[in-house]
Formats: C-alpha cells, structure tokens, sequence
C-alpha cells in the first residue's frame, strides 16, 4: 500500500480544487474533504522523501556491484566466482522476504514506521559490510549476510503503489543506478589501502568507503522521515481519504469498465518475459568485474574503476532511452518495441560470444605475484584504447592477474575482445530499458480497471526471482564452463522468449480494446 498516494488529476498548486467543498458533499457528504493547499503542499514534500527512499534503495545495491569481486578476492582468496553469484543474489532474496512482511507491517501500522526501521537494518548492514574484513575466517558468509540484509533494509520501498508518481519512482530508481557506479568511480581514488582507524578497526579504502556513504545518506532519509514525511491518502478527485483503502471499497458504485475478464495467458507471457528481461541483465552486471579482469588482466582497482565508468556511461544512455522509448510507443505501438528491444538483447549477448583465436592471458597458479605480461589495450581496437596505460593514483601493490589456471576454459576458451564487450554494453543498455517499460506498460494495460495488487505482486515476484536466479546461474556456469556456454545459454532463454512473443503477440491487447470499448491504434 502507498505511503503517499498521488492522481493526475489533483489540482496543482495556485489552482482551485476540481470540486468545490459543496459538489464534494452532494456526492458523498461526510465522507471527505477537498484537498487544502497546506495538504498538498506537505502530501508533496511527503512524496518526494519516498523519490530519496527509492534513490537511495537503488544506490545501496549499485555503489558496490562493481566492487564486490575484487573486495571478496581481497578477504578471502579462496572464493571463486560462483560464490559471487550467492552474494549478488543475496540482497534480492533479502529484498523479497522482506516485502510481504513491510506490507503486513504497513497495513496495520503507520507506514512511517516500517520506512524507519527498514532504512536503520540498511544502514546497520552497509556499516556490517564495511568489517566484513576483520573476522580471521568465513569473511565471504559475513560478506553475503551484510548484502542479504541491504536488500532487506529495501524491502519496504515496495510500500508505494502503482500510482502517477510511480513513472517518477522509476526515474529516481534509474538514476540511482546511474550514479551508484560514478560513487564508486570516484572512491577508487582512495585505493585498496587507503586509511585505518586502529581505534575501532576501521579501514576506509574504495571498498568500504562507498557503504560507508550509503549509511550516511541512510541516516540523512532517517531523519527526514522524522521532520518532513507525513502520511497522506487522497483519491482521484483529490480529496481526503479515510481509509487506505478506500478507492474501489467504501464506493458502491460499480465500474463499468471493469466488466469483463483478464486474460490470464497473457498475464503469465508478460510475467515470462519480465522474468527474462530483468534476468539476463543481472547476468550482465554480475559477470562485467569478472569477465574483464580474466579476460584484460586488469587488477582489482582497475576492474572497478573502468567498468564504473562503463556502467556509468551505460546508465545515462538507459535514462536517455527511457525518455524516448515512451514517446515512440505512441507511433509504433508498445508489442512491436518490445520485440525490437529483446532482439537488440539478443544481439549484445551474441557479441560476447568467443570469436578469435587468441587466448586469454594465464594467472599461473605457481605464479604468486605475476601472469603472462598482459595484452595492450591498443590491439583490441577500441576508443578505450589507453584504458591499461592510464595510471591511477593509489597504493600499488602487486597482485596476480589474468584468467586463473583453476578455470579449465581459460585454456582453450578464445578472449572477448574490449571491443566485443563495449559493443555488447551498449546494445544491452540500449534493449534492457526498452523492454523493461514497454513489459510495464502492456502490464498495466491488460489488466485494466482491475484491481492490480495480486498481479502487481506477481510481477514483483517474477523480478526478484530473476535477480535471484541470474546471479547464481551465471556465476556458476561460467566458472566451471567458461563464457561461450553462459552466454550461449543467455542468447537461448532470448530466443525463446522472442518465440513466446511471437505465440501471444495478438493477445498482448488493452483491456478496454480486448472489450471493444476502445479501437486498437497502434498496439
């Protein structure tokens, strides 16, 4: 349910109400009053501190996703990278546990409350990850638990509702995971080393220091859950509701447009195909650390610092897409773009396919503090060309680097080139945002007038199992298998989702065109 709840059709500030206090009493006298100007302003400010809480949700899970890697080879070197997959895992099974349990919290409580204490177990847990390195043993489980209990602390982000403000929610989510990996950038300037506080056996380095500034920002949203939010409930003519569940209860009056039922085929195709969207891209930003420092040689700093930038950079572009995507669904209809961003998926995975012949440089196990001398950036043919001959400012210690020798692929497995992997960036920052709003969009227009809690849950469900399975699947498979079979796998789970498409393309109808209460233009 919605801390705040926010309708289009509310008058904006310096204009008077849709309906007068009089009209609003002949319809329903006693039950509500018009929205006052002093209510809308502090409904407003009460739904910007949910915009912060969603930002700061995304930040928490994006400020690290690059540095995870390189901070668990750091701690403890006898993980590999199929316990990477565990530990990116971990904070969407925290995420959804959570969910159910904030929404029962909220419906009987105060939604102050579960937004309070969820964002103190987020803060407590970044603090928990920054010591994660103290402990002489079991450092990854200490890791893995403080990731499972950030993704907890975001469970209660799941308290607004599908409103108008949702399409700024997910803007402020976006933009969250823009600038969670240039946060990230800018702290590998510290260094692996960087400074410790003996006293409390503290260490700030470009690990700890992004966590670290999370719980700062997390106690900056305490704050202002305390001073500023407010709980507001207003219904679609802008009036004050009783009763967060007031809209389609206390009413007696039915809704002629939802005659009519969903069609539940395409319900379950639209929930296949989220599944699969938010899935191959939780494959793509688990394996980006680990593919680049096998295949380049990069070190860990360097690892972290260039795929920041990389996301960073993929990140403005998906914002850019998600400004013209809508506008573009209005002349080619929501079907034919989402086809058209799966297919660009397609195409980005099948450009990480292992092409040449060239391998990729060995890290001898015998090898303690060297590998094979690495491969110049400048024969991969890329922009990026000076990416390996860029020196950046830190504490260099050496480390070994390249493909690990305990990875049997390495050994006749071809390399990705540097530009196969940057093509492949920008063809899935191009598709993801793509399908991601145009599988919302034909969501909510299947399902119509309907009531949309259960369905909306489903979707929900259906992300966080992807976020869940994604990580896990590919940390595993490209351990033991190497990255042709991983993203042969991922171009074939495209594939079939594509011929999905396909098979339902006709029922990915409106609800009110399915009912004939409105003419298809362009679906």
């Amino acid at each position: 349910m919605a801390a705040t709840v926010s309708r289009p059709e509310v008058a904006a500030e310096g204009q008077e109400p849709l309906l007068s206090p009089g009209e609003a009493d002949e319809e329903d006298s006693g039950r509500d009053v018009v929205e006052t100007q002093e209510h809308y302003k502090s409904r407003w400010r009460s739904i910007w501190i949910m915009y912060l809480t969603m930002f700061l949700s995304s930040v928490g899970f994006s400020i690290v996703i690059m540095s995870v890697w390189p901070y668990l080879q750091k701690i403890d070197p006898t993980a590999d990278a199929s316990f990477l997959g565990w530990i990116i895992a971990s904070y969407s099974i925290g995420q959804m546990v959570a969910s159910p349990l904030f929404g029962l919290w909220s419906n009987h409580r105060p939604r102050r409350e579960p937004l309070v204490i969820s964002t103190a177990i987020s803060v407590a847990a970044n603090c928990l990850y920054a010591y994660v390195h103290v402990p002489h043993s079991h450092n990854r489980y200490y890791m893995l638990a403080a990731r499972a209990l950030v993704g907890f602390g975001a469970g209660a982000t799941s308290l607004m509702e599908r409103t108008s403000t949702m399409a700024n929610t997910s803007a402020c989510q976006a933009v969250g995971f823009i600038l969670g990996p240039v946060f990230q950038t800018c702290f590998t300037l510290i260094g692996e080393e960087g400074i410790t506080w003996k006293l409390v056996q503290l260490q700030l380095n470009m690990y700890t220091a992004p966590v670290l500034f999370a719980a700062l920002l997390g106690v900056i949203n305490i704050i202002l859950f305390f001073s500023i939010f407010r709980e507001h409930q207003v219904d679609d003519m802008g009036r004050q509701c009783k009763s967060v569940s007031f809209e389609g209860e206390e009413s007696n009056v039915p809704d002629q447009d939802a005659e009519g039922n969903i069609d539940h085929v395409a319900v379950v195709a639209i929930n296949f195909l989220f599944f699969v969207i938010l899935f191959v891209f939780a494959v793509f930003e688990t394996i980006a650390t680990p593919l680049t420092m096998d295949m380049y040689s990069w070190t860990r700093k360097e690892a972290v610092f260039y795929n920041g930038i990389i996301l960073s950079m993929v990140g403005i572009e998906s914002v850019i897409v998600f400004m013209v995507v809508k506008m573009l669904s209005k002349k080619t209809g929501e079907r034919a773009i989402l086809h058209g961003g799966l297919l660009i998926v397609l195409v980005g995975f099948f450009i990480l396919l292992p092409w040449g012949k060239k391998l990729p440089n060995i890290q001898w196990q015998e090898i303690k503090n060297n590998s094979i001398p690495r491969t110049a950036a400048t024969e991969m043919l890329m922009p990026f060309w000076s990416l390996q001959a860029t020196p950046l400012p830190s504490n260099h210690t050496v480390e070994p680097v390249g493909c690990p020798v305990t990875q049997s692929w390495c050994l006749n497995t071809p390399m990705i080139y540097l530009a196969q992997y940057i093509s492949s960036d920008i063809l899935i920052g191009l598709g993801y945002p793509v399908c991601n709003v145009m599988s919302y969009t034909l969501y909510s227009k299947i399902l119509g007038p309907k009531p949309q809690g259960v369905y909306m849950g489903w979707l929900t469900a259906s992300g966080s199992g992807a976020r869940i399975l994604g990580p896990v699947f590919v940390s595993q498979i490209y351990t033991h298998l190497g990255p042709r079979w991983a993203f042969s796998l991922i171009c074939g789970v495209v594939v079939v989702s594509l011929l999905l498409l396909e098979i339902v393309y006709k029922r990915l109808i409106a609800f009110s065109v399915r009912y004939g209460r409105m003419q298809e233009e362009n679906c």
